[in-house]
């Protein structure tokens, strides 16, 4: 597997030759430089919440009892809410019973072998809506039931034992069951509800030590270790040499500033511009769709430093922006117009008690007039009724886990036009079920003659670039060099662009390096990962010294497979250090299978062979269903044209994920190097068939019919798979060559006046359409 696909295909976990830092600067780069740290006297130790409370008694008042001091518990009476009276709850055929025995918390339910067993309750997890329960394992891997306590009152259908996947029949072996990978507490849930955590995985052992200073939401996960600002409190240890009070961060980006109403203006804004984001990027550590890259987390540094930040990818997010998955919040505020004038978290939320700053529609009066918009002239709602709170229309929810309501912080205009348009939801409709869209739509244009088209002007580019559209390269470049965009919805163009590759788009790319947003930054070195060899070594080397953490790591990866001699001597020292830090990332997260075919993929670039095969192996042996991983050792075999193993590894890994279009792909292509085409045939078509929207399986299944002689079946193949991906331009140069070639000039040029629409840069697309004008 390449460099320039690696990151595409390996999830969840992230994906350096230079002439020194000030090459960064030159051409008008715009990047920020790493901050300094200034010296301290020692290094600052967790103290723990009684040291931080003898100075701080009103703020850990505050916090007792908050949904961060509840975090996660230990098992006990005052902890516990769930029925533990020997209650049962049958699931997939499972009747699982809730007990007490010697004081202490069980489960009789089914274990990773399928057969029921108890197993000790040994930590709560979160209090309301929900309440979920661990089992610590000896080989230190703590695992989250799958079967929660719904903690809501009985008249809000709480009090009860559910399921968080009902009607998906989950069992024993699947990576959701509770034993499985996607339900492990050390790697998916602990850093955020624990205090200085540190997963220590093993992976010689394949064992946990995890730790953690408190074992919840405490003073110090969100402002540091407080040893050093407690030394300066007392005057003690060299405080005099600790600076700014001895903090690790200041939270205190709002401290100098005031929001005012100028000129009697309906809305407030701020005093003076937010010139950090300090106190957002702290909540954002966990409040976010992020993969850590590291456990040396710097209090105040960028987020990216040590995690990689989702963008707003199909699946994650609706193309308007508005969340699809559980996203949770970072993402969505970047994107509103509340994070560009200046908000911060603490502007609506009180950081300690996590309350809101007032009730209902005051919180958000404290900045837009109540004369102004808490009136039924602007809700059109009767004013004290559900309906007309802000948040009704503004941050609609959308339920996870199957009880827990979530607003979407976008705080966007009620949209139901894009309903219509591209098939996102909208608040109108949210709450007028029985109506659709069209009346929503009518609604507000009655309400609003002149459209209020909102802050997130990147859906319709955003959409296009989802769905491979036509014109889609267009909008996204549009999106993309537009300033008045949001970073993250520019960066989310860029990712989508990297399909794109052409003159305009490279030169876009090259100037979006130098952008003063690291998430931009990292898009545009993840889409010239998929250029070729020139592009890379000419723009990327100078990358391998970011300041982010995530895109030196993107760099990294990108250059791992260059020849040496095609970089300077600084530039493969520079590439050395940021391809340790890469290896860095990958065993920390050794404990997934993602990371281990990142690994392994590096190793095979890098003509490591026996370390490839091994951590392939080693994905396969942590999730034998995880695709990618049988997909890259099969091409691992087939590099080194062992093809039985190579049909052996996909037969194998087919018979867990029946349903896997990459699988079924992969063996149609190792079929055909068999010369087995019509075993080969079959396998691809099934392959498109189970990913519809997938251009690349289609084209291949349309070539592979052409080439065996169903010629009149691949053009209707690929004239359906057209249909559904009209923007892919692989697909428009296969249809305009098969035509040509079987005599239709006419559907040929067709479809080459299409491609040239869709590329007009392309000198090969011109050259094709002129032939058959010709």
């Amino acid at each position: 597997m390449s460099a320039r696909s690696r990151w595409l295909l390996a999830g969840a976990i992230a994906v350096l030759a230079v002439a020194g830092i000030a090459a960064y600067f030159l051409g008008g780069a715009r990047r920020p430089a790493e901050p300094a740290s200034a010296p301290v006297a020692v290094p600052a130790q967790y103290i723990g919440v009684k040291a931080c409370g003898t100075c701080h008694a009103k703020e850990l008042t505050a916090w007792k009892g908050s949904h961060h001091d509840l975090a996660m518990q230990h098992a006990g009476e005052s902890s516990v809410l769930g029925n533990f009276a020997d209650a049962k709850f049958t699931y997939a055929g499972v009747t699982s019973t809730f007990f007490r025995r010697d004081g202490k918390f069980y489960v009789n339910t089914d274990g990773a072998d399928g057969k029921l067993r108890d197993f000790e309750i040994k930590y709560t997890f979160g209090v309301t809506p929900l309440q979920q329960y661990l089992v610590e394992f000896p080989d230190g891997r703590v695992q989250a039931l799958s079967i929660a306590w719904d903690a809501r009152d009985k008249a809000q259908g709480g009090q009860r034992w559910f399921h968080l996947y009902p009607g998906q029949a989950i069992k024993a072996g699947d990576r959701l069951h509770w034993t499985g990978l996607d339900q492990n507490w050390n790697h998916q849930c602990a850093d955020c509800h624990s205090t200085n955590l540190r997963k220590n995985y093993n992976a010689q052992s394949n064992t946990f030590k995890t730790s953690w200073s408190e074992i919840n939401v405490a003073c110090e996960a969100c402002h540091g270790p407080g040893s050093n600002h407690a030394a300066w409190a007392k005057r003690e240890g060299g405080w005099e040499r600790a600076p700014g009070k001895g903090l690790e961060v200041a939270l205190d980006e709002r401290r100098s500033a005031a929001w005012v109403r100028k000129d009697g203006a309906a809305t407030a804004e701020r005093s003076k511009p937010r010139d950090s984001q300090r106190e957002i990027e702290t909540c954002a550590r966990c409040h976010s769709r992020r993969a850590q890259l590291t456990d040396d987390y710097r209090y105040g540094r960028p987020l990216e430093h040590t995690h990689r930040s989702a963008l707003l990818q199909e699946g994650l997010y609706w193309p308007d922006g508005q969340m699809r998955d559980e996203v949770y919040n970072h993402a969505s505020f970047l994107q509103s117009e509340m994070f560009a004038k200046g908000v911060t978290c603490s502007e609506c939320h009180e950081p300690h008690t996590l309350k809101l700053r007032a009730p209902g529609n005051a919180v958000c009066t404290q900045c837009h007039q109540a004369a102004a918009f808490d009136v039924e002239k602007h809700t059109h709602h009767a004013t004290g009724t559900p309906a007309a709170q802000c948040a009704a229309c503004h941050m609609p929810v959308t339920t996870y886990m199957e009880v827990d309501p979530r607003h979407d912080h976008s705080l966007r205009i009620p949209r139901p036009d894009r309903s219509l348009s591209m098939g996102v939801p909208n608040a109108c409709n949210q709450c007028h079920k029985e109506r659709d869209a069209q009346w929503a739509a009518d609604a507000l244009k009655r309400w609003s003659p002149q459209p209020l088209p909102g802050h997130q002007g990147f859906a319709e580019a955003l959409d296009a670039g989802f769905r491979a559209a036509p014109g889609a390269r267009e909008a996204l470049v549009a999106a993309a060099e537009d300033p008045r965009q949001p970073a993250i919805a520019r960066a989310s163009a860029i990712e989508l662009l990297a399909r794109h590759a052409d003159a305009r788009v490279t030169a876009l790319l090259r100037k979006a390096l130098d952008d003063v947003d690291a998430l931009v930054r990292r898009a545009a070195v993840g889409a010239l990962a998929q250029a070729g060899p020139e592009a890379r070594v000419q723009l990327l080397p100078r990358m391998l010294a970011d300041p982010a953490l995530s895109v030196r790591a993107a760099a990294a990866s990108a250059l791992a497979g260059v020849p040496a001699e095609r970089l300077g001597a600084e530039q493969r020292a520079a590439l050395a250090k940021a391809i340790e830090e890469y290896l860095a990332i990958q065993r920390f997260n050794a404990d997934r299978p993602d990371a281990q075919v990142n690994l392994g993929s590096l190793y095979a670039e890098r003509g490591q062979a026996a370390e490839a095969e091994a951590a392939y192996r080693q994905a396969l042996a942590l999730d034998p269903g995880y695709v990618p991983a049988a997909v890259n050792l099969a091409d691992y075999y087939r590099n080194r044209g062992e093809e039985p193993l190579a049909d052996a590894t996909l037969r194998a890994a087919l018979k867990r994920e029946p349903a896997s279009a990459p699988l079924h792909h992969a063996l149609g292509l190792s079929l055909v190097r068999q010369k087995r085409l019509g075993d080969a045939v079959a396998e691809l078509r099934q392959a498109a068939r189970l990913a519809p929207g997938q251009a690349r399986y289609a084209y291949v299944y349309g070539i592979a019919l052409h080439s065996t002689g169903r010629k009149a079946e691949g053009i209707q193949a690929l004239a359906e798979a057209h249909r559904r991906v009209p923007g892919d331009p692989v697909l428009l140069q296969a249809l305009a060559t098969m035509e040509r070639d079987r005599g239709d000039r006419q559907a040929a040029a067709g479809y080459a006046r299409k491609l040239v629409e869709l590329m007009p840069e392309d000198a090969q697309a011109k050259a094709l359409l002129q032939s058959l004008q010709r």
